[in-house]
């Protein structure tokens, strides 16, 4: 082939010269010689550069030889597959070959690398893993992912189930599985490159011999390997010629000019599969020349024939021809056998033939039909030594010498055994005798004298298998001779000859044509015997026995033969023997380098199979051998004893050492990427600024990059030299990558101090920020925003209920800190006073009073929020109260109620969430229009049990939607206004202010150590005291009402229930005082009690819902309960409750009927509201039962009963006396007895005076007695003596008997015996002194006895009237007497006149004005001209605290009242129904719909709004905007979401402290990556945007596109390849369906 080659060569050349002048450009010939062996690809293309030479020199030019010359120059002592590709001066990519790189000598490897590198991108995802196949890479992985033999046999057969592997030799499995599963013709018909399990058992098994009866275990052991091969991620050399066959086949054009000469050799060690690919490359059919011999197809993974490679050659170039235009003829490919051996004599080639003769006879198929090979002369026949017995050891004594002697074999002699187990055991025996070598290792040598050592001994062929070989003597295989051993029937058995018998066969050719003069065979087994009965019936070998005259084996040679001999074996990577060599020839710098080599052989045997650490040591130990070679050696070696040091190091994981050695090899961009792999930025910097030329552009730029990206990163550690050329490349570098701490630190090293605080602060870095921006403190603006970021921060760590003594530490302390350096005049009047606010609660001590002047401030700014966070601190511990006045503690109530109202106020409206100010409030971040975040130790996070904390661990880094933060926002808060309530309550019930202590205020004094009253002197007590009082319990009746409303179920547990009907028991003693001199409602001012309407409303509602709960069966003080009720609702206008209550309407107990079958109760209702002709009867009838039948009454509202009974009958007998408008003229009567409009009526029965006065006296002479009846009760205290004489004299019958008129002498004669009754007459029991007096005194001095009395009190009670015009004469009282005289002219004018503010109030207040409780979840939103009440909702307009709030009636307890409604009254209030339904029920669903479906909806309507206020014309195109477009825009809004938060994991210097150096480069590209990516989606969004002109157009066509790009964007987010979020693709696939489709 070589001299085919030179010849075609030649001829060109020749050509050339002759038509110089007229064709020039005559094309050169691109010829090609292929082999898998480097070391013979050098060889033969030194030997053609001298052939040519010695034909023309003149044919080539200068440059070129000199170019033949430099690639093939003597490289010294190194392993040519070490070279570097670059350094061969072929290019990296097949399609960069030009014609002046022909002729090329290379590998096969090489050659499909150079196809490789054009046909995969080694960056694209679905090549990557393809291209990686053939990279001719250092990486230790990519280097461990080749599967060899020794990997397979040593890191796969061992993990073989033992059933399939037992008995099987792995380098016949192996070869099996590469030549014929994978490597075959075959496998090509098969998507994977592999045959399947029934293609391959149905192979015929003549044409395929060795495993042919155990294809199912081989093929089992295939499938266990290809998984564990795919487990591993490992590759074979037949899947790198299966990838690119693929890609080719598939379509994929070879790129470069074909060749038109190939040329093969040592054909038989590639894959059948290879031929093919060769094939593809050469564009000559006629141009393709193959050389080998498939008797040494020893090779692992060979399965070779040359009949085999013509049929899959002619088979190729038929199926070409028959896709091409123009026919072309096809011939069988020709063979040619050279059957002339020049390099043994006749005697070995003899004896090899005849091996070739038995492997043709037995397998036919298995090997090619060759004709009888000979040598050009005869020589000595192969010496067989035989007849020693295996105990002696004569024959090794011969041969090697005595024990003591020293025998040495030559230079040119080899003793080859079967394997490396072999070879060492035979070197413990013999010492260093010589060379020893294996059969494999000898492949491809040639010696003067061979030795084959006990190759029969050592085989795993049994002698049964052996003997089939004696079939092939004459005479025995028809069994005529019966001295000879019997021979086994090949026919019968041939599958249990065909594997190791057959490969044996073919290792023996391979060992007998090793030897070109003398060979000899040494073997003891009986195992030999067959085949030296073959071999001597052939006379083709000498036997030698005992006592032979042979001479010795052993031959010397000269120091230069063995220099010649080790440097032949180490350019054929046999180091062991190289090393013997040149100990031979006394080179010990070769030795060294040889050894070195033999320890990296050594080290690469460890990989697979050894421990990590293992393998790192032997790399290590072979470096570390190299870089010692390199000192002593020439430059050109040196440099590759550095480069391969180098590669050594990296596989023993020193970077730091591989960067040196590469350094020192002058390969100074690995050592730059070595540096930089090892961390050394520093070293890495230096090489790049010392060698810049020598470093390619892209390298030096990425690995600067990279130096740039660490520096920048790092802020302890400083580059060796500067690594920008401007300030302007530094920031355009730092901005594209996010180096915000680099960039801070330039930025404010130029001064741009706003710049750097606002990276700061984009990099969520608020402290960094504040004290940025303090640095700048003379910019106004730079204050501001560190004003702000404060502010943010402290609302974000110290939000809504937060501990105070949390301000005092971690970050909040650090925070006010800061605030105390901000300069406050440049701030807003917000800002300062919140920055106030913090500092206030942060101090030791909590500062109420400053807190509250806030609230204050931030309540008329409408700040609510603010306000609420002050007031909370406030109320977190309710102030010492308990011994306050009545103006402090409704000082107090006001507060709370501002800050319960605040609670509320947020409870109860509909959207608290949207508004800014809440979130700040409470610790919510809004990540989108649906999507929120709580800060850890938000409000809402804790448990309702007081404050929280921001160190609480509980946080919530769940985003939460738009409905789910409401509600958990409005029942957290529903939850701590409760507990804030409560807290208070008891802090109420523990205050005295709400009720005096009687006795103290009638004797000045109380003995009782645990009265829980306030004890208040006589002389007090005034209209300021009265209407205090009123007003707190109305206020703490506000108070309690906003729990009710924001709790509506609570109105219905009987707890509650009791609890309101005690605090209206409370609220009507405070209207109606046990003593008249505590006040009455004559003394009512509603302009002294703040927010008293709001009171009023709440009153009302309270009392019409406890008269539709009473329950007369379940309630021991029934009676007391309707009676306050009943004068409640009468003085308040809520008495239609009282006609429709069901204990009126439907009456149980039957202690409450009179005779006959008369309730009691409606005779006290018609009694107090006094309208009927007989309410002075019934309440007279219905005293007399109470009375009577001691029925139990509170003592007070019992008294208060009989004073309007009492009052009724005085006015109604003036009344009877005179009915003109002077029929009151000239009477005394306190106040209270005059402000009920109802007794001005002359037609009311008075005829039953006498027996409610029978009543009193029983009544009275009960209470004058010293036993206590169970029946009359107190609140607070039992009924003593004391409190007895005071509701004696309460009884003032004395006032009643002055006003009587004067024909009713009777009545006052009787009044009179009643009080004289009561004087005691027991001399030793005086009359008490509180209503002594009236007792003693005459009765014409009643009058001077009350006034008396009257003068004093504080409060003015009496009240002398006088008609204007009348003729009747008027009193004229002592001039210090204290009676009020009032003048009128008609009767009506009385209620106005008397100027009760009670009347006033009751007036303004119609009873069809009710207050609505509003519906917490359905509540309607506020217009946006009404006034917004939120907290935090700013801004609002000016207003006072809100309204009450009152609890709402259940369906039963409602009044039915009879009203006649009209037809269309009745459908206008259904169609309000209606519609309030369903506005209620879209704020439901609006509050429970999912985050995408309120971002979609809020797109939608901005949509909407943009197509109506465009005038969006009608058609497809406004269709695809209101419809597909929202959809697509969600979709990409979440992409940009995504895409965002892929962003910021990528921080560079975060991961790089995470992480480490190792992943910065895969940092920056990922971050390029997803900068670019996000840019495009901005781009996108803001080209798509509902007010964009993009849509102005209406171009269907370009809004396809949009989509197409949008879908495309979605793609490229990292995460999203394999495919976009579920609701994403949702999203995505509405608007392609629509748009696109």
């Amino acid at each position: 082939m070589l001299f085919k080659m030179l010849g075609i060569q030649r001829a060109w050349q020749l050509h050339s010269e002759g038509f110089e002048i007229s064709r020039p450009d005559t094309p050169r010939p691109r010829q090609i010689f292929v082999t898998k062996s480097s070391m013979l690809a050098n060889k033969v293309e030194e030997y053609f550069m001298k052939l040519l030479e010695s034909l023309s020199l003149a044919g080539c030019t200068l440059e070129e030889l000199a170019r033949l010359n430099s690639r093939h120059a003597d490289r010294g002592l190194v392993d040519n597959d070490d070279a570097p590709d670059t350094q061969t001066g072929i290019p990296q990519r097949y399609s960069e070959l030009e014609d002046h790189h022909f002729p090329l000598f290379l590998t096969f490897d090489r050659l499909a690398r150079m196809i490789a590198s054009d046909i995969f991108d080694a960056d694209h995802p679905e090549t990557k893993h393809i291209a990686k196949l053939f990279m001719h890479s250092h990486d230790a992985e990519v280097l461990d992912s080749f599967v060899s033999y020794e990997v397979f046999v040593n890191g796969y057969w061992p993990h073989f189930p033992q059933h399939l592997t037992k008995g099987r030799d792995p380098w016949l499995v192996f070869g099996e599985i590469m030549g014929i599963i994978k490597g075959s013709e075959k496998s090509l018909e098969f998507d994977d490159g592999t045959l399947d399990k029934a293609a391959y058992c149905g192979l015929p098994s003549r044409s395929n011999p060795t495993f042919s009866g155990q294809r199912e275990t081989v093929y089992a052991i295939f499938e266990a390997y290809s998984k564990l091969k795919r487990q591993r991620q490992h590759h074979d050399v037949a899947d790198r010629s299966h990838a690119i066959l693929k890609t080719l086949l598939g379509g994929k054009s070879l790129k470069g000019r074909q060749v038109d000469f190939l040329y093969v050799d040592e054909a038989q060690d590639n894959l059948l599969i290879d031929a093919l690919l060769l094939r593809l490359l050469c564009s000559n059919p006629k141009g393709l020349f193959w050389a080998g011999d498939t008797a040494q197809t020893i090779s692992a993974g060979s399965s070779f024939r040359f009949d085999d490679l013509k049929a899959f050659l002619y088979r190729t170039e038929v199926d070409q021809a028959s896709h091409i235009v123009r026919e072309r003829a096809v011939t069988q490919p020709v063979s040619f056998q050279l059957a002339i051996n020049y390099r043994s004599h006749g005697g070995i080639v003899n004896c090899a033939h005849s091996v070739i003769e038995l492997i043709s006879r037995f397998w036919p198929n298995s090997i090619d039909s060759l004709q009888p090979e000979r040598g050009i002369v005869d020589g000595l026949k192969p010496v067989f030594f035989s007849g020693w017995e295996k105990s002696t050891a004569r024959y090794e004594q011969f041969l090697f010498g005595a024990p003591g002697s020293h025998i040495e074999f030559g230079a040119q002699q080899c003793i080859l055994v079967r394997n490396e187990g072999v070879k060492e055991n035979l070197r413990e025996q013999v010492g260093d005798v010589g060379l020893i070598m294996t059969l494999y290792e000898s492949k491809g040598l040639e010696f003067n004298d061979v030795l084959l050592y006990n190759f029969f001994e050592d085989s795993n062929v049994d002698l049964s298998r052996w003997r089939v070989i004696l079939a092939a003597i004459a005479g025995v295989a028809g069994g005529h001779n019966h001295s000879r051993p019997q021979v086994p029937s090949f026919e019968r058995d041939e599958s249990r000859y065909a594997a190791n018998t057959l490969f044996k066969l073919k290792l023996l050719y391979v060992g007998i044509t090793r030897a070109r003069k003398r060979l000899w065979i040494i073997d003891k087994s009986d195992k030999a015997e067959p085949m030296k009965l073959f071999w001597t019936s052939r006379s083709q070998i000498q036997n030698c026995i005992p006592g032979t005259d042979v001479s010795h084996l052993a031959v010397s040679s000269s120091l230069e033969e063995w220099a010649e001999s080790g440097h032949s074996l180490f350019q054929h990577k046999r180091y062991t023997q190289a090393i013997h060599c040149f100990r031979r020839a006394n080179m010990p710098r070769e030795v060294r380098i040889a050894e070195a080599y033999h320890f990296r052989e050594l080290a690469r045997a460890t990989v697979g199979v050894s421990p990590v650490g293992e393998q790192r040591r032997a790399f290590a130990k072979a470096a570390d051998a190299f870089v010692k070679c390199s000192s002593e050696a020439p430059s050109r070696e040196r440099l590759q004893y550095y480069r391969t040091a180098a590669e050594c190091y990296i596989r023993a994981a020193d970077d730091r050492k591989a960067a040196d050695a590469y350094l020192n090899a002058e390969e100074y961009e690995l050592a730059a990427k070595r540096y930089r792999k090892a961390g050394i930025f520093n070293r890495t910097v230096d090489v790049l600024k010392s060698h810049s030329k020598k470093i390619s552009r892209d390298c030096a730029d990425e690995l600067l990059t990279v130096c740039r990206l660490y520096y920048c990163s790092k802020d302890d550690e400083k580059p060796p030299s500067l690594l920008f050329s401007s300030i302007e490349e530094e920031l355009e570098f730092l901005e594209a990558y996010g180096l915000d701490v680099a960039l801070v630190v330039l930025y404010e090293s130029h001064g741009k101090y706003v710049e750097a605080g606002e990276l700061h602060l984009s990099e969520d870095r608020p402290l960094d920020a504040i004290r940025v921006f303090l640095k700048d403190k003379a910019n106004e603006h730079a204050v501001r925003r560190a004003a702000d970021i404060l502010l943010d921060c402290l609302w974000k760590h110290c939000s809504f209920a937060v501990a105070r003594q949390v301000l005092r530490s971690g970050m909040p302390k650090t925070l006010i800190s800061l605030s105390h350096q901000l300069p406050l005049d440049p701030l807003s009047l917000r800002a300062r006073n919140e920055i106030k606010m913090f500092q206030t609660a942060a101090v030791e001590g909590l500062d109420r009073v400053t807190l509250e002047k806030l609230a204050e401030a931030f309540m008329g700014r409408k700040e609510n929020g603010a306000a609420l966070w002050c007031l909370n601190h406030v109320f977190s511990s309710l102030p010492p109260l308990l011994p306050a006045t009545l103006e402090n503690f409704a000082l107090f109530l006001r507060k709370f109620y501002t800050y319960s109202h605040l609670f509320y106020t947020v409870a109860s409206h509909n959207d608290p969430v949207s508004g800014r100010g809440i979130r700040k409030l409470f610790g919510i971040v809004q990540l989108s229009d649906d999507q929120y975040v709580l800060q850890p130790g938000s409000f809402i996070l804790a448990t309702p049990s007081g404050a929280s904390s921001s160190n609480d661990e509980q946080t919530n880094a769940a985003p939460h939607s738009h409905g789910q933060i409401t509600n958990a926002l409005k029942e957290r808060v529903r939850l701590h206004l409760r507990y804030q309530v409560d807290a208070e309550i008891l802090f109420c019930h523990n205050a005295k202010v709400f009720s005096q202590c009687l006795l103290y205020v009638i004797t000045g004094s109380c003995d009782n150590g645990k009265c829980k009253q306030q004890r208040v002197s006589l002389s007090s007590l005034d209209s300021a005291q009265y209407n205090a009082r009123v007003g707190i319990h109305l206020q703490q009746m506000r108070i309690l009402q906003l729990v009710y409303s924001a709790f509506p179920e609570l109105r219905e547990c009987n707890s509650i229930k009791d609890d309101i009907s005690g605090w209206i028991a409370h609220l009507y003693e405070a209207f109606f005082p046990p003593f008249w001199a505590q006040g009455s409602l004559a003394n009512l001012n509603w302009s002294s009690i703040q927010r008293s309407s709001d009171g009023i409303r709440v009153m009302r509602n309270w009392i019409r819902n406890a008269i539709y709960s009473l329950e007369p069966r379940h309630s021991d003080n029934f009676l007391t309960d309707i009676l306050r009720l009943t004068r409640l609702s009468s003085a308040f206008g809520e008495s239609d409750a009282l006609r429709n209550a069901n204990c009126v309407r439907h009456p149980c107990p039957g202690m409450l009927f009179r005779s006959p079958g008369r309730y009691i109760v409606a005779d006290m209702i018609d009694s107090v509201q006094s309208s009927a002709e007989s309410s002075i009867s019934a309440g007279t009838f219905g005293l007399r039962h109470i009375i009577r039948n001691n029925l139990r009454v509170h003592l007070s509202v019992l008294c208060d009963c009989i004073e309007e009974v009492l009052s009724a009958y005085v006015i109604t007998l003036r009344f009877r006396n005179n009915p003109g408008a002077d029929s009151l003229h000239d009477v005394v009567l306190p106040r209270s007895w005059l402000i009920r409009n109802n007794k001005l009526d002359a037609r009311k029965e008075v005829k039953l005076i006498d027996h409610l006065l029978d009543d009193i006296q029983y009544l009275l002479e009960k209470l004058r007695s010293d036993s206590t009846e169970d029946n009359l009760w107190l609140t607070h205290t039992n009924v003593t003596p004391v409190h007895r004489s005071v509701f004696i004299a309460r009884i003032m019958l004395c006032l009643a008997s002055y006003n009587c008129p004067p024909r009713w002498a009777g009545l006052k004669a009787k009044i009179s015996n009643m009080l004289t009754h009561l004087r005691s007459n027991d001399p030793t029991r005086l009359t008490p002194n509180i209503y002594r007096k009236y007792a003693e005194a005459p009765r014409e001095g009643f009058l001077r006895v009350i006034v008396a009395y009257d003068e004093k009190h504080a409060i003015p009670n009496l009240l002398h009237l006088v008609c204007k015009g009348t003729k009747l004469g008027t009193s004229r009282f002592a001039t210090g007497w204290h009676i009020k005289q009032l003048s009128y002219s008609r009767l009506e004018e009385l209620p106005t006149l008397l100027a009760s503010p009670l009347i006033a109030a009751r007036f303004s207040l119609p009873e069809e004005v009710s207050a609505s409780v509003p519906q917490l979840a359905i509540s309607p939103p506020a217009k946006p001209d009404q006034v917004d009440t939120s907290v935090g909702n700013e801004p609002t307009k000016a207003h006072e605290p809100a309204g009450d709030v009152e609890g709402s009636l259940s369906d039963d307890q409602r009044p039915v009242a009879n009203f006649v409604v009209s037809e269309k009254e009745e459908s206008a209030v259904r169609l309000i129904q209606g519609v309030y339904r369903q506005h209620c029920r879209r704020q439901k669903r609006r509050l429970e719909r999912s985050t995408l479906e309120a971002e979609r909806s809020a797109i939608f309507a901005a949509c909407l709004k943009r197509a109506r206020a465009s005038g969006l014309a009608r058609g497809i195109y406004r269709l695809l905007y209101l419809g597909p477009l929202p959809h697509l825009l969600l979709a990409l809004n979440k992409g940009i979401a995504i895409a965002t938060s892929v962003k910021a994991t990528t921080k560079i210097p975060g991961r790089l402290r995470r992480e480490g150096h190792e992943h910065l480069e895969e940092l920056a590209r990922q971050r390029t990556e997803i900068s670019s990516t996000l840019k495009r989606g901005y781009e996108l969004r803001k080209k798509l945007s509902p007010d964009s002109l993009f849509h102005k157009n209406c171009d269907v066509e370009a809004l396809k596109d949009a989509v197409l790009q949008v879908k495309e964007f979605l793609r490229r987010i990292p995460g999203t390849a394999m495919g976009v979020p579920e609701e994403l693709d949702i999203e995505l696939s509405v608007a392609y369906k629509a748009v696109v489709t």
